[in-house]
């Protein structure tokens, strides 16, 4: 398995500070997580991991598998990177086999690949557009004819970018925002299903801006949202089939989304108004789309929204 690059010394003192001066909050003792000021730097969209000066941490060295997902097969939208990444490494390692579904980020997915290949499964890659239907249900028969099953869908694809006023938001962007991030889990969601028997489960990614709304992000507020009405709208309707459909509800989190969207200054301060002062790292979020993907650890949970922010309540 690769090393993760950012991996601190337990112990490692913590000298930077969240808003307020206050310091960062570290709740694991083996491991110290970077917190504000973070590096500045912008990337161009969508943003590519392997260009991060501060590289996401995905790899969850003490993170053990015991086959909770073993014989399963898995496919993971914007699993090239960031949390996509994480939840593709942690499901390898519980035993599944991967499918992740990118855009056009190949560098980024073809080191998802290795990392997954690592932990001794296949990763089939499948660049492509999901607010495409078409692609989608190429996709899905791709997967089924390549493993021969499918077991989970983590939709978990998203555009966003900030904006000052409702006046600055064109209906093209908005447009945009919305076939990503709900036509798109929409589409793959109706490609699966199909291929789909008791015991399965869809895990979507909300998020706690559409718990909380977002002055800056009007349009992907709106759309996170829909997400967790669609979660458990969803749940209630496929119930009857024995699957289970839930959400989690990220806070900021350490992924090329952010430094693709916020000017430099908003980077650097990146997750400093959370409880905890800092951003979470991918490996902090992939464990929770293995509780809700595993029904040795769920089958008595669906249309939940699960959140996972780094503050008291949402």
């Amino acid at each position: 398995m690769a090393s993760n690059r950012n991996q601190a010394a337990p112990g490692s003192e913590q000298r930077a500070t969240g808003q307020h001066g206050k310091p960062a909050v570290q709740t694991d003792p083996q491991h110290h997580y970077p917190s504000p000021p973070l590096p500045p730097r912008h990337l161009d969209k969508p943003g590519h991991e392997t260009q991060m000066d501060l590289q996401p941490e995905f790899l969850a060295t003490h993170y053990r598998g015991s086959g909770k997902l073993a014989g399963m097969v898995a496919i993971v939208t914007c699993g090239d990177s960031g949390i996509g990444r994480a939840v593709a490494v942690l499901y390898a390692r519980e035993g599944a086999q991967l499918a992740v579904i990118y855009l056009d980020e190949h560098d980024d997915a073809v080191e998802t690949q290795r990392c997954v290949e690592a932990e001794g499964q296949q990763c089939l890659l499948l660049p492509g557009d999901v607010r495409e239907p078409d692609f989608c249900r190429d996709a899905a028969r791709q997967v089924h004819q390549e493993f021969g099953r499918i077991d989970i869908l983590v939709n978990n694809a998203a555009f966003q970018q900030h904006t000052d006023s409702l006046g600055e938001l064109s209906e093209e962007r908005f447009d945009l925002t919305m076939k990503t991030n709900v036509y798109g889990y929409f589409h793959m969601a109706q490609a699966v299903l199909p291929f789909m028997k008791q015991g399965a489960a869809i895990i979507n990614t909300g998020s706690v801006t559409g718990l909380q709304g977002s002055g800056h992000l009007i349009d992907y507020a709106t759309t996170k949202g829909a997400i967790h009405a669609f979660t458990k709208s969803l749940a209630s309707n496929v119930l009857d089939l024995g699957i289970r459909v839930n959400a989690v509800a990220p806070g900021p989190v350490w992924t090329p989304l952010n430094p693709a969207d916020a000017p430099p200054g908003r980077i650097a301060q990146f997750g400093a108004d959370t409880d905890m002062h800092r951003p979470a790292q991918p490996q902090e979020l992939s464990p929770a789309y293995v509780f809700l993907a595993s029904p040795v650890c769920s089958s008595y949970i669906t249309g939940t929204v699960l959140e996972v922010t780094g503050s008291v309540g949402a």
